[in-house]
């Protein structure tokens, strides 16, 4: 059995006692019942994930994937291909956005090239499983092979395991990758059956002849490559990316270990989608850290059946939403943990 298929096998169904049970253990803390709304819910979510009513307090990582796009020599972004690299070198060096909150949410942070156009030299935290310099050009014909797509799923498979025996309980994810809101809204339309139209957005920043340009290309790499819709794997490989596939693989990979995984925005919830298309109980393991500006991040939300914790105007990526509702997660952990029962405090508790 291939180490994809291993993986989706072994994610497990989540008990539901145990999210009633953490319930009880909330309704006994000094508080009105369900006084802390959806941060209760959200203490219940993450201990049926980690199976136990009472769960660590956690152990914090974010992985960010990087790959390269053969459409963005469509003119599909506002920024030149090369910056992938430069992004990738900077996240090396500490002074991204996403190194900031990384920080901030004490979380250790993870750097992944699945497929940059160009070299990198090796540097801490920066892991180098490169498939291929880019994917070919998705308006040409498919991004990458069905055999490419399977080793990107593995080696974020490989990730998500390694961090998992590291001692990593909860994982959050986001990706760089110029071009790569292009792949993401071509999943996007095709794995929920909305119009290209709808689900496109402005990624970088660009105006509205590149838009009108972008939403051009997908519709030509669609009507090119006829995904099928009822096999993810196809799919992923006619129009996604090496990054994408690699985060797909890491929201198994936790899955299977019982990691909850933060989602960040439109990329990091197009690869969540693959995942549960390809592993539909994965989908319990996921938490929606916001809701992007992007108009197909909605729509995959929906799709997901998740509400998001936070609506920012964000529209970066780099997983910077991702580290920022980690801090809610533990928050929610905290409580359990540290809020004085009635009993314990010596406070009346009416029951209401």
């Amino acid at each position: 059995m291939s180490l994809l298929d291993d993986t989706r096998a072994r994610i497990p169904h989540l008990e539901e006692t145990i999210a009633a049970g953490t319930q009880r253990l909330l309704d006994d803390k000094t508080k009105p019942r369900r006084s802390l709304g959806r941060l209760e819910d959200l203490a219940c979510r993450v201990a049926a994930m980690r199976a136990t009513e009472l769960p660590e307090l956690p152990v914090k990582a974010i992985v960010v994937m990087a790959g390269d796009h053969g459409v963005a020599a469509e003119g599909v972004s506002a920024y030149p291909q090369e910056v992938t690299r430069q992004m990738v070198l900077n996240f090396a060096r500490g002074g991204a956005a996403i190194n900031v909150l990384a920080r901030h949410a004490s979380a250790r942070l993870v750097v992944v090239d699945m497929g940059v156009a160009g070299d990198l030299e090796p540097a801490p935290g920066l892991l180098l499983r490169p498939i291929a310099r880019g994917t070919q050009n998705l308006a040409r014909g498919p991004a990458m092979t069905r055999v490419q797509a399977i080793a990107a799923l593995e080696v974020g498979i490989a990730v998500a395991r390694e961090l998992a025996d590291s001692g990593v309980t909860l994982l959050g994810i986001g990706e760089m990758g110029i071009g790569n809101s292009t792949a993401a809204s071509a999943l996007a339309a095709v794995l929920t059956a909305t119009p290209v139209e709808t689900v496109t957005g402005r990624g970088t920043g660009i105006d509205d002849v590149v838009w009108q340009r972008k939403v051009d290309v997908i519709l030509q790499a669609i009507a090119r490559n006829r995904p099928d819709p009822n096999d993810a794997l196809d799919v992923l490989a006619k129009l996604g990316g090496f990054e994408i596939a690699g985060l797909a693989g890491v929201v198994l990979g936790a899955a299977a270990a019982r990691v909850p995984v933060v989602v960040d925005g439109l990329i990091s919830t197009a690869a969540a989608l693959v995942a549960v298309r390809l592993a539909p109980r994965a989908a319990a393991f996921l938490l929606a850290s916001h809701r992007s500006v992007e108009p197909g991040h909605a729509i995959l939300l929906d799709a997901l059946a998740l509400t998001p914790l936070l609506d920012l105007g964000l529209r970066l990526g780099e997983g910077t939403g991702a580290a920022l509702a980690m801090g809610l997660v533990e928050a929610a952990v905290r409580i359990l943990h540290e809020m004085a029962s009635f009993s314990a405090a010596g406070v009346a508790d009416s029951g209401a």
